[in-house]
């Protein structure tokens, strides 16, 4: 995973690998990945952290923490922070400094700030992402799927991907045509497929991407967690945080992922620049865009 080999200077994207490790090891309900990517997300100070405050900013039960921590082996939730301690060791709790000046919109830009810094401690690790580039690259077509809320990240990479690859193909509705459109890829010679899954997940999504395996495609997934309902039907997983702390998602690190997944691609393509360059001479020949 991107997360093994990623360190800050104060330790805690190493403590963020290690609760991961721990998570992945155990078969987890929707809610307890929830909790999971949570305590990731707050990997400095969740051995401090109380159920109840978990359970606040998880967004889910008193309880459903404590069975949390019993699924993972734990006689209760009191175990599971004595041993967060131990493997997971931080300089402690890091409190609410500056924070608490701001209001509930800077709050959620700050929130997208922190999660755009965790994508960076991931990416010190460029070889998941290179390796899902070389997959890419070499699919002739590239089918590409994005349903609900994951479709503008699906179409805004198809856009960008279909400059510099031979055949792009956007996957954006669900329905029984899905299977039709992945079989057609199939056929016309694909080896691999791109998907962008966010929350809430679709269960159409999760049955594409079993179906999409079944006929031997490669499936490389961009994601709002590790512990996402995808990650047991992706052979490549890239991990983006989305912000939660307005009324709907936002999705700033899944789409700086998606840019830099495509950057991988286009060093897997080595005619990538040439078809660069003879796009703007054909845009500036039409005069497509405004100087």
């Amino acid at each position: 995973m991107a997360t093994e080999n990623a360190t800050g200077a104060d330790g805690t994207d190493t403590a963020s690998a290690r609760l991961v490790k721990l998570f992945e090891a155990h078969r987890l309900t929707p809610t307890q990945r929830r909790i999971a990517h949570c305590l990731v997300r707050r990997a400095a100070d969740a051995p401090f952290l109380s159920s109840v405050e978990v359970a606040d900013l998880a967004g889910v039960s008193q309880p459903s923490v404590t069975r949390f921590a019993v699924a993972l082996g734990f006689d209760g939730y009191p175990a599971l922070r004595r041993h967060l301690r131990e493997v997971a060791p931080a300089a402690g709790p890091q409190g609410q400094p500056a924070g608490d000046a701001y209001n509930e919109y800077q709050e959620a830009v700050q929130a997208e700030i922190e999660n755009l810094r965790h994508l960076a401690a991931l990416l010190a690790d460029p070889a998941p992402v290179a390796r899902a580039g070389a997959l890419l690259a070499a699919s002739r077509p590239l089918p590409v799927l994005g349903l609900r809320a994951a479709a503008a990240q699906a179409r805004g990479f198809c856009y960008f991907a279909a400059k510099v690859h031979p055949d792009v193909r956007l996957l954006d509705e669900a329905g029984s045509m899905l299977a039709d459109r992945v079989d057609a890829a199939v056929r016309a010679g694909a080896s691999a497929l791109l998907c962008f899954a966010l929350p809430r997940h679709p269960r159409e999504v999760v049955e594409a991407l079993e179906y999409a395996r079944s006929c031997g495609l490669t499936v490389v997934t961009v994601a709002d967690s590790a512990f996402a309902p995808v990650a047991a039907h992706s052979d490549v997983l890239l991990p983006a945080a989305v912000g939660t702390g307005l009324a709907f998602d936002t999705a700033c690190a899944p789409m700086l992922l998606g840019r830099v997944l495509l950057e991988a691609v286009c060093d897997g393509l080595p005619d990538a620049q040439a078809r660069l360059e003879e796009f703007d001479a054909k845009a500036a020949a039409q005069g497509l865009f405004v100087e």
